[in-house]
């Protein structure tokens, strides 16, 4: 790609203008309107020409015809001359197109007067006098703005050859020094403004000057590092935008799931319910039928029973209007026998006292399932708003930030091995020559020397631990890591802990027994920071400086404990502390 030089640029400019002026004095007419499309009134794009002269964008008069398939009758825009039965072929008007893209470089246009004039948004010519024209060019050694035909001098005369033409610009006055009335081409890096070249002499004597170009230039570079920056910033932020995305995703599938198996196991327990109801109501219409059909027989017994005494009662009145002794006394045997009687003593009669147990024990049940749902209820609506999205945070850069997150731990006695002594209100552990009369107790630990924390860590978290002697191991641990047995109780040494090991000269971090050798400035202390719910533990040595030794990214699937482990040798005094932050 070749440049031209400001002079045959300016050159180039003169040439045009000086045939913009030609033509319209011969009255040749090449405005924008010429070159423009009818259908879209834009300058035309793969011009193409139809049947009746026309010319259009392809694509404006391919959709326009589009539009008249079903008709089967193709017409045009402007004339309406209508081109039957088929469809004309389109192709690119080669000349047109020439013509428009020369048009769009040189500008060529002979608009009408009315646009001649200065408009709100223009620049006036400073030379016209009563209504001004519309200033076409900015002469930079002149310092005025001129409209076309007060432009012309520039062209013909050889005395404006080195005169420097540029766009007219409401802004170009604040490049003219206000003092000196000259342009100003330098830069005052004393006072960062621009300057002329004459304001050195005078009201920036002595100050640090350079060229406007040269500032630029300096500038430019400034802004180069500046886009970098952005655009990377830009692209973190993309990242962040497509992980929250994700995050969204991942929220709206959990929840749905968890909306689908809550519905299925109340819907179970629905169809529990609605089971146990029918068997007691089954269970209740039995042994309603067997009580009645029992009621009903003996019923039955009773009236037959009634039914025979009254008979007998008949007989036994008939014979005591006997008047005949002899007959009396012969009948009255037979007769006066009783048959067996019902023992009316065996009926015990329980008036509204049938099925009502039953109603007291389905109350009774009733009761307890809504002291469950209501107690149960409490803990599944805490766990619902318990839910919250991970949004990652930066890890903090400085120990202040750290500080931030600060926490206070303590130790548990009764996770303490017998050979650890616990002191300083149980933020100190120190290995002992002998063991210690702790009671038993599940949680402790028997043959490693670790003890863990009381306090559960499930948030953003920071804390430092002050060591001597021997060595330690400082980690963290899910509850229910091992507490009697080998490595399966060590820290470090399984896949409930994660364990930094501090010597004198060497770290080592250890994590499902493997060990990973870690570099890093020795320091009796050792920060550890923890952000449970983005998955970060990390470990930094901490003096006068803070220095990363080890992280790690993982997903922690229940809350930590912080825990630590102490060499025991008996000839060092081996103790480690938990340092109080706040």
């Amino acid at each position: 790609m070749t440049h031209q030089a400001p002079f045959e640029k300016e050159t180039h400019t003169a040439q045009s203008l000086t045939l913009r002026g030609e033509m319209a004095q011969k009255g040749v007419q090449l405005d924008r309107e010429t070159f423009s499309c009818s259908i879209c009134l834009d300058l035309l794009k793969d011009p193409v020409t139809i049947p009746c002269g026309h010319s259009y964008c392809m694509n404006c008069i391919k959709s326009f015809w589009d539009e008249e398939e079903k008709k089967k009758i193709y017409s045009c825009p402007q004339c309406r001359q209508t081109f039957t039965p088929d469809r004309p072929v389109l192709e690119k008007n080669s000349m047109l197109s020439v013509l428009v893209e020369k048009f769009k470089k040189t500008g060529l246009q002979a608009a009408p007067a009315d646009h001649c004039y200065v408009g709100p948004e223009d620049v006036a010519c400073d030379v016209c006098t009563g209504r001004k024209m519309k200033a076409v060019k900015f002469c930079l050694v002149c310092l005025v703005s001129y409209c076309e035909k007060h432009l012309q001098p520039h062209f013909r005369s050889p005395a404006f050859g080195k005169h420097k033409l540029v766009e007219p610009s409401k802004k170009l006055q604040e490049n003219i020094c206000s003092r000196h009335d000259e342009v100003m081409k330098m830069f005052c890096r004393t006072d960062q403004q621009s300057i002329c070249y004459l304001c050195p002499v005078d009201e920036h004597k002595g100050h640090d000057t350079v060229s406007a170009a040269a500032e630029r230039t300096e500038r430019q570079r400034e802004l180069e590092v500046s886009r970098q920056n952005i655009q990377q910033r830009i692209q973190d932020r993309e990242k962040d935008v497509k992980l929250l995305q994700q995050e969204v995703e991942a929220i709206n599938q959990s929840a749905d799931q968890t909306v689908e198996h809550s519905e299925k196991i109340f819907t179970e327990l629905i169809h529990l319910i609605q089971k146990r109801s029918s068997d007691v109501k089954q269970q209740i219409r039995s042994q309603q039928e067997t009580e009645v059909s029992r009621v009903k027989e003996l019923q039955e017994k009773l009236e037959q029973e009634i039914t025979e005494l009254k008979r007998k009662d008949a007989e036994l009145k008939q014979l005591s209007h006997t008047e005949d002794h002899i007959q009396f006394l012969h009948n009255y045997p037979s007769l006066s026998a009783l048959s067996e009687s019902t023992d009316s003593s065996s009926i015990n009669i329980r008036p509204l006292s049938y099925f009502e147990d039953v109603t007291a024990a389905v109350s009774e049940v009733r009761d307890k399932l809504q002291d469950i749902l209501r107690e149960e209820w409490t803990n599944i609506s805490l766990t619902v708003t318990e839910v919250d999205v991970s949004l990652s945070q930066p890890e903090p850069k400085t120990r202040a930030g750290f500080l931030k997150y600060s926490c206070e731990i303590t130790l548990d006695p009764n996770t303490a091995n017998t050979w650890l002594l616990l002191s300083e209100e149980n933020r100190k552990a120190t290995f002992m020559k002998q063991q210690q009369s702790y009671s038993d107790h599940p949680d402790r630990f028997t043959v490693w020397y670790q003890v863990l924390s009381r306090e559960s860590l499930t948030e953003r978290c920071y804390w430092e631990v002050e060591w001597r002697g021997a060595g330690v191991y400082v980690a963290v641990a899910y509850k229910n890591i091992s507490r009697k047995g080998g490595n399966e109780c060590g820290f470090g040494c399984n896949d409930k802990s994660w364990s930094l090991d501090c010597y004198n000269n060497s770290y080592i971090f250890w994590y499902n027994n493997i060990k990973t050798r870690v570099s890093g400035p020795r320091s009796s202390r050792v920060g550890v920071y923890l952000d449970h719910r983005a998955g970060i533990l990390s470990f930094y040595s901490v003096s006068e400086t803070m220095t990363l030794l080890h992280r790690v990214q993982t997903t922690f699937t229940q809350p930590l404990y912080a825990g630590v482990y102490l060499s025991g040798w008996f000839v060092f005094e081996t103790s480690v502390e938990f340092c109080k932050l706040k």
